[in-house]
């Protein structure tokens, strides 16, 4: 029986589309094959293997222009299981490919056999010798590393641009590097050792004391073979010298083979041959690396020079005086950003040659920085500059240089034609020859008629080109083809430089390393691929290939769909920051998802397959909270497209109820708190099983995504009545958003004032009284209505909270406060294309403030903390991430306690205002990882700033989460002054 109210994904069907050679094939849509998923399942359990179509294809993609379909995706949960995995695939010779991330540029991440999701399972660190070490597992996004070794003063050495989505065991893998790091700082020079499962199952510790006898014991004949090739390379004088030149700069084109020069036994051979190896070698379980000092106090300048050889000449002078980065950017590189906050308007004037510079010295202390200030200022006072430049050490202003540096990604990304990839590739030359090649570079992209872009760490030679080409028919693919024979020669023949710098090889030159570096020694690579992989299962493909057109094979097209999502470039960078992203789909899943459905045949059997179960895993467990337009490079918030797709959904009937809700919203508020009476009443007398059975059978009537589920702990109905306000005197208004109407405190929370009492009492202590309007029962935010897709109650209710605003405010005369900030968000920017013309003048002219604001700006100036508490835990919301309140939310949390602690795990909890009563699960899998880090101690406050976050973090910890705004009222109350 179809439920009352559920929603229609054929709706979301696309029509007018044309398919594409590349789509899914047809037997895809039965999902793995039968006797392959059960297998896995046997060995492991159901949770732990992804068999459906939709999980094929959504895992099909990395960051990289190629696409394969696996056959099977599993979730081991330690190392026992990859062992299983293993031997398993070696019976049924079948490829392994490791994955965590998928932020690989090239392919690393895909494979069309057994894909090892490495992210899930496999996090977490221990720092030691008071940060000096850290010991870490292969799933760790880095940033979130650094920030744990931040208190300590230290950081990880490889810093790549994508630290904020990458994992450490694709940094390794690929022995990433990035703007600071150059060659003496990436994961080859400073990991201390590995733990690592080879393809026979044999688990080695490299800092184990009999690590070595081990390891010969486990693999006598790649034990042998290793010091065999050490031999064959050392009795070639040429080669050990050509290897030897080859990487003094950055270069991770094939197995880094230094490492036969570099260590003399075979297991410390072998563990410097894992860096950088691609998944192609071992099952890396865990490093620990020498971490390098964290260096705060920092020169700026972004200098513009005439051409492409003045700049290159002044790289040498600012490393040699300590530069810690020399980042160049080319004149189509500087006119992708003209217009983007922080850049000159003058630059739009520059000639078509002019060069940039972005320079930064990264030193421990005050002096160091000024002797660095001195040295830098003699470079600069020799130089031949476009425009006059100093280097700077406020901070903002640094971010400001910085974020053009940065920005070339989004702005490239978000402005090519719809329907084209994105390609970011990485060489190196030779330093001395930096700008011929730079130019050279140009020269090409020009030829092959890409508007392309060049830039890169310039101190270590290391340039990026970026091009954004077509790869929808043959044509494209064969003009692509011309373009990378001609770099292959460039980098080879004309530079001998490296093919790939930091981006690790993959499956883009796996067919070119053979050219960059000879039979002899690629044919040694290989002789290492086969002594410690006999049967070909890890990664074919991805770092050595004998197949000379095999970068040709499995591109796939960018079939355009939504104008909200046709930016994507498929990055990930959204993903460690997506409430679903250990329960469903992530932001980028569901672009790759809809963009398979867009490759499809109308009605194919896989676009249905793919919408039997997008309802659920892409729309429904979606927060919608707009998190990923932060994270990502191009500014996309998928949450909008996802919400798009609920409005589609609806019939007309829906959207008469809707709009009838919004219309009697007060007596909705009515029923709400009636229902957490009586709720709270049945829990103290019958237990919870009432109030199970009745959301279960209205869940079951109605839908899920409309009734919510039963939830233990719900706060008590609010308090109806209002405190006493005074609007003759009042210095704002405060609007109590309606879910703090709704919900009042924890159940077994001790006793204390509301938070519209709260509010009332410190804002009339700090001299800036506020009142409540009489008539506030029935206004809101609108965002129950806009995060439903529901247009008719949306627009009903965005007018009329303006109307009312407007009117409260005495026409904009009276600034309006608001306490809960997703509220303070949607009526700021959320509600704004509903509104009539004449309620958007009205809107322009409103002052609306979020509680954070009101409580640091306001209120804390005028206000005296007699006694901070010792500690407290902060859960930034979304909204305040979106509203830029994150560090006024620190610094006045900051003035509350002595210890203020932000989980490094903190994202959105995914309550999304009601979705974690319609899909606790979903909050309680955005919330694991912050709930274990929190779980070690206890705090003395837990402090947030909007209601529904509250509770799901509530629901999360246990902790009794409260708005920021009762611990300022308690801690400045005369009482609390007199005691102290």
């Amino acid at each position: 029986m179809k439920k009352l109210f559920q929603p229609d994904p054929l709706r979301i069907l696309p029509v007018g589309h044309q398919p594409t050679a590349d789509r899914a094939p047809d037997e895809l849509a039965a999902g793995s094959p039968a006797w392959l998923r059960d297998d896995l399942i046997e060995m492991l359990d159901a949770d732990q293997v992804l068999s459906r179509p939709i999980d094929l294809i959504k895992y099909a993609s990395d960051a990289s222009p190629y696409r394969l379909f696996p056959k099977v995706i599993v979730l081991p949960r330690h190392v026992e299981e990859v062992r299983q995995i293993f031997a398993y695939a070696k019976r049924k010779q079948l490829p392994v490919t490791i994955r965590a991330s998928g932020s690989s540029l090239s392919g690393q991440a895909q494979g069309d056999g057994i894909l090892i999701e490495a992210r899930r399972h496999w996090a977490g660190w221990t720092i030691e010798e008071e940060g000096r070490r850290l010991r870490v597992r292969p799933g760790t996004v880095l940033f979130r590393a650094n920030l744990a070794l931040a208190p300590h003063g230290y950081r990880l050495g490889p810093d790549p641009a994508s630290g904020s989505v990458c994992t450490i065991g694709g940094v390794v893998a690929n022995n990433s590097s990035g703007m600071c790091c150059g060659t003496a700082q990436n994961s080859y020079q400073t990991i201390e050792s590995l733990t690592f499962l080879l393809p026979t199952g044999h688990l080695i510790d490299t800092a184990n004391p009999n690590a070595a006898e081990d390891f010969a014991s486990a693999a006598p004949e790649l034990n042998a073979g290793l010091l065999e090739i050490k031999r064959e390379i050392e009795a070639d004088a040429p080669l050990v010298e050509r290897i030897r030149r080859k990487f003094s700069i950055k270069n991770t084109t094939g197995y880094h083979m230094e490492a036969f020069l570099d260590a003399d036994t075979p297991l410390e051979i072998f563990r410097r041959l894992l860096i950088g190896s691609e998944g192609t070698l071992a099952f890396l379980s865990e490093a620990v690396f020498r971490t390098v000092p964290d260096d705060k106090q920092r020169l700026t300048a972004f200098l513009i020079f005439p051409d492409m050889y003045a700049a290159a000449a002044a790289v040498a002078p600012f490393v040699e005086a300590g530069a810690a980065a020399v980042e160049l950017t080319d004149r189509a590189s500087l006119r992708s950003v003209e217009g983007k906050p922080g850049v000159p308007d003058r630059w739009r004037e520059l000639g078509e040659t002019a060069t940039g510079l972005l320079i930064e010295f990264r030193e421990s202390t005050a002096e160091l920085r000024d002797a660095a200030l001195s040295a830098a200022n003699k470079v600069l006072a020799s130089l031949n500059l476009v425009e006059p430049a100093e280097f700077t050490t406020d901070r903002r202003l640094a971010a400001q240089f910085w974020s053009v540096r940065n920005g070339l990604l989004p702005s490239v990304g978000g402005s090519r034609p719809a329907g084209t990839s994105l390609i970011l590739e990485d060489v190196c030359f030779p330093k001395d020859r930096l700008a011929d090649g730079a130019i050279d570079l140009q020269q090409l992209l020009a030829r092959h008629d890409y508007e392309g872009f060049v830039f890169g760490h310039a101190s270590a030679g290391n340039l990026h080109f970026l091009i954004t080409p077509s790869l929808n028919t043959q044509a494209d693919i064969d003009r692509y083809d011309a373009f990378m024979a001609d770099v292959v020669a460039l980098v080879v023949d004309k530079y001998d430089g490296s093919l790939k710098a930091e981006h690790g090889t993959g499956r883009n030159v796996a067919p070119f390393v053979v050219r960059e570096w000879g039979p002899k020694l690629t044919g040694l690579m290989w002789k290492l691929k086969r002594l410690t992989d006999p049967d070909g299962i890890l990664s074919p493909g991805v770092l050595l290939s004998e197949d000379v057109a095999s970068h040709l094979q499995n591109l796939h097209t960018t079939p355009i769909v939504e104008d909200e999502v046709d930016r994507c470039v498929e990055c990930g960078y959204c993903e460690p920051v997506c409430p679903s992203r250990n329960l469903s789909t992530t932001p980028r899943q569901r672009i790759i998802l809809r963009r398979e459905m867009m490759r499809q045949p109308a009605d194919s059997p896989v676009t249905l397959a793919l919408l039997r179960d997008y309802e659920y895993e892409a729309i429904e467990t979606c927060a919608g909270d707009g998190v990923c337009a932060i994270a990502c490079p191009v500014n996309i918030n998928t949450g909008n497209l996802m919400k798009e797709f609920r409005r589609q959904e609806h019939s007309a009937t829906q959207e008469y109820v809707a709009k009838k809700a919004a219309q009697n919203w007060s007596t909705v508020e009515s029923i709400t708190r009636t229902a957490l009476r009586a709720n709270q009443l049945s829990a103290s007398t019958l237990g919870e099983w009432p109030a199970k059975t009745i959301t279960g059978a209205s869940r079951a009537i109605v839908s899920h995504d409309l009734a919510p589920a039963w939830l233990p702990n719900l706060p008590a109905a609010a308090d109806t009545k209002l405190p006493q306000t005074d609007p003759a005197n009042a210095t704002a208004v405060y609007f109590m958003a309606c879910v703090n109407r709704i919900f009042g405190d924890s159940p077994d929370a001790k006793p204390a004032p509301s938070l519209a009492q709260a509010m009332v009492a410190v804002s009339a202590r700090a001299g800036m009284p506020v009142y409540i309007p009489s008539d506030i029962w029935g206004n809101c935010c609108a965002t129950v209505w806009h995060s439903k897709g529901y247009d008719q109650g949306n627009a009903f209710m965005a007018n009329k909270i303006v109307e009312s605003l407007w009117r409260w405010s005495d026409a904009g005369r009276l600034p309006i406060v608001c306490d809960a900030s997703s509220c303070t968000l949607g009526i700021a920017s959320e509600i704004l294309e509903y509104l009539t013309p004449e309620n958007r003048e009205r809107h322009a002219q409103l002052s609306l403030l979020d509680s954070i604001d009101w409580a640091h700006d306001f209120l804390l100036p005028r206000l005296q903390i007699a006694r901070p508490v010792g500690s407290v835990a902060v859960h930034p919301t979304c909204a305040t991430q979106h509203l830029g309140l994150g560090e006024k939310l620190r610094a006045l949390c900051a003035a509350l306690a002595l210890e203020t602690v932000v989980p490094i795990h903190a994202t959105c909890c995914g309550f999304a205002g009601d979705r974690g009563l319609l899909h606790p699960e979903l909050t309680k899998a955005a919330t694991a990882e912050q709930a274990a880090e929190l779980d070690h101690r206890e705090f003395d406050g837990y402090v947030s700033s909007n209601r529904t976050c509250e509770i799901g973090m509530n629901q999360a910890t246990g902790a009794d989460y409260r708005s920021v705004l009762f611990l300022l009222e308690e801690l400045t109350r005369p009482e609390a002054a007199s005691s102290s």
